[in-house]
């Protein structure tokens, strides 16, 4: 099935666009039912939209004391000496949320959920994952790796895999599944931990052993000082368990994200492009793409393939920033498409 592809001028036309999207979202679905359920992304490429998205919370537009939301990932390994000062830390994502978007609420939301990374003592698994080698395999064709737990695992490992992986799943399920998940893209195509090849099938929500580039890139970015105090493992959804929301809305921008946009739009599904299980996702799920015209690029450049496919590209960048709100994104498909 066909899905949307928004192409914006830059960044702060992309966060407007998309947080019109999410904004329309939720004032639907609260006109029928009570809570909605609200997935969320770190990183650069959502802190726009969460601006957008606090100043429509404040203004009453949007309820968000009738919202429960869940994150993508959290690091394992933070420094701390317990699970709330790895919560407090600075590089922690749960500490990115409160500082992008919840710290700016006047009202809170119902309930906030971030994957309970921080409850891992790495050194204890570190141990674990060394002696107890049949407990567990490792997947991934790349750097990154899913450490996929066993049923018979015993300790920590059990665990982590009853009480952190497992017990997400069930959480986002007893409230009924994800209305709508913002998500943003990694720079080979990945979403959240979910790295280049890891397989798809099974892999829900996963601990993930990162690749040294990725402790590297941590240090290098300025989120920790050395590579000693960067985290080595993480919790993530993986890319099943996400496409699962009613709704995703994937923001990109930038040229380091040209090719994986392409790629996924245009190439085969393959958990080499994580992103590209949009495809599947959008035979019964709504996907909508919303990008700056540099991560647009490798888009645009295969006009009539995109037309071939179906896709519907709607082309932004001649609309005025203020007339962006003026747009219904739910009910009514906007007209300036290209093509």
């Amino acid at each position: 099935m066909p899905f949307t592809i928004y192409v914006t001028k830059d960044f702060d036309q992309m966060s407007k666009v998309a947080a019109e999207v999410v904004e329309a979202d939720i004032k639907e679905k609260q006109e029928k039912k009570r809570e909605y359920v609200l997935g969320l992304a770190t990183g650069n490429s959502p802190t726009g939209v969460y601006k957008h998205l606090a100043k429509a919370f404040n203004a009453g537009r949007i309820d968000p004391q009738r919202i429960r939301t869940f994150n993508l990932d959290e690091y394992v390994g933070l420094p701390g000496e317990n699970a709330q000062q790895r919560a407090l830390h600075c590089g922690s994502y749960s500490y990115f949320m409160i500082s992008e978007l919840f710290g700016f609420l006047q009202k809170k939301f119902l309930e906030t959920n971030v994957p309970w990374g921080t409850l891992i003592e790495q050194h204890d698994l570190a141990v674990a994952l060394t002696k107890k080698t049949t407990q567990y395999v490792m997947q991934g064709t790349d750097k990154g790796k899913a450490i996929v737990i066993k049923n018979n695992a015993t300790g920590i490992l059990k665990m982590i895999k009853e009480d952190i992986l497992d017990a997400y799943e069930k959480k986002i399920e007893s409230v009924g599944g994800i209305d709508l998940h913002i998500i943003g893209v990694g720079g080979r195509g990945h979403v959240a931990f979910h790295e280049s090849g890891i397989p798809f099938e099974g892999n829900r929500v996963l601990l993930i052993k990162l690749d040294d580039d990725t402790v590297a890139n941590a240090v290098k970015d300025g989120h920790f000082p050395s590579t000693e105090q960067s985290p080595r493992y993480a919790i993530s959804m993986g890319a099943e368990l996400v496409y699962k929301a009613r709704k995703i809305v994937l923001l990109a921008n930038g040229k380091r994200k040209t090719g994986p946009i392409a790629d996924s739009i245009l190439g085969a599904v393959t958990c080499n492009v994580p992103i590209s299980y949009g495809q599947k996702y959008a035979t019964s799920g709504n996907l909508i793409y919303v990008l700056d015209e540099e991560a647009a690029a490798g888009v645009l450049a295969c006009g009539e393939e995109v037309q071939k496919r179906g896709y519907t590209v709607v082309d932004m960048r001649s609309v005025p920033y203020e007339k962006v709100s003026d747009l219904a994104f739910t009910r009514n498909p906007l007209t300036n498409r290209m093509g």
